[in-house]
């Protein structure tokens, strides 16, 4: 008994810290903890010129630009974030280095001019890569199945990332899109006459991580209110069911649909649902 009180105890006083600390830096710590993990058991980067240039433009580009809007350089984290996503979702044609410099360019720029009411309206990361895709579709794609589904790998990240995401205050929102993403894929498969499998695997794989634990559940870009954000995690599920539904009756849409419908989901349902949130607020 007392040693399940002092363990519950050890439990309470590590998340009381956790609390205190700036959210920031815990999802600074989650997207290192994909990097050196897609590094150290897949050599996923290519090569280390990628995060260095992909780092150094997104630093740089947030440190001018918040100097020239606010005077001051602002906390770079979310620069760091963006340049350590942009390195492992982009995948380029060869070994060309030029779509991380524009990426990082793009992603911050991005929160400087597409802005409403003071907020920028795109998750950054997410701008790059979606602008980058319908851009250049035959020289940019993106991270895929080269993380692999290795269980042990996939499971600190997913443990990690809920713990983080309960901590920041938006694990509704990744459950929530979880959840739709298995329902609604499930149903297109038996409409379809497909293997359910198949088609909800790709939630389990570092795309999808990146995409749930730092994408749809940015602070900065989310809408205000649980209901709403809720609602808005549905509908970018079911958006990106819609471009899936469009590719398998072979509609012709750009390449960057098909082969990135949830970025692509939400890079259109989000700015959207965060410009509607900002309209109705009072000034």
């Amino acid at each position: 008994m007392q040693a399940t009180t002092a363990h519950r105890n050890v439990v309470m006083r590590w998340w009381e810290r956790a609390n205190r600390i700036d959210p920031r830096y815990l999802i600074a710590f989650l997207i290192t903890l994909v990097l050196v993990a897609a590094q150290l058991r897949y050599h996923m980067l290519g090569s280390y010129d990628r995060l260095a240039l992909a780092l150094a433009v997104c630093l740089a580009t947030e440190a001018v630009l918040s100097w020239f809007d606010r005077g001051k350089v602002v906390n770079l984290l979310s620069a760091y974030i963006s340049g350590i996503s942009l390195t492992l979702l982009i995948k380029p044609q060869g070994g060309a280095l030029w779509p991380f410099a524009l990426g990082g360019f793009l992603a911050i720029s991005s929160k400087y001019v597409l802005r409403y009411r003071g907020n920028h309206l795109w998750n950054p990361t997410n701008f790059a890569v979606a602008a980058l895709l319908l851009l250049a579709p035959d020289r940019v794609s993106v991270l895929s199945h080269q993380f692999g589904n290795d269980v042990t790998t996939n499971l600190v990240i997913w443990i990690f990332g809920l713990i983080i995401a309960a901590r920041v205050g938006v694990l509704h929102i990744t459950l929530t899109y979880v959840v739709s993403f298995l329902l609604l894929n499930t149903a297109r498969a038996v409409i379809f006459g497909q293997p359910v499998l198949p088609e909800i695997a790709p939630i389990t794989g570092p795309m999808y991580q990146l995409f749930i634990f730092f994408m749809i559940t940015d602070p900065r870009t989310v809408v205000g209110g649980r209901r709403r954000q809720i609602l808005v995690a549905v509908l970018i599920a079911i958006m990106e069911t819609l471009i899936r539904f469009a590719s398998d009756k072979g509609w012709p849409l750009p390449t960057a649909f098909n082969v990135a419908p949830a970025f692509l989901a939400l890079a259109l349902v989000g700015p959207v649902a965060k410009w509607l949130d900002l309209h109705r607020r009072p000034t």
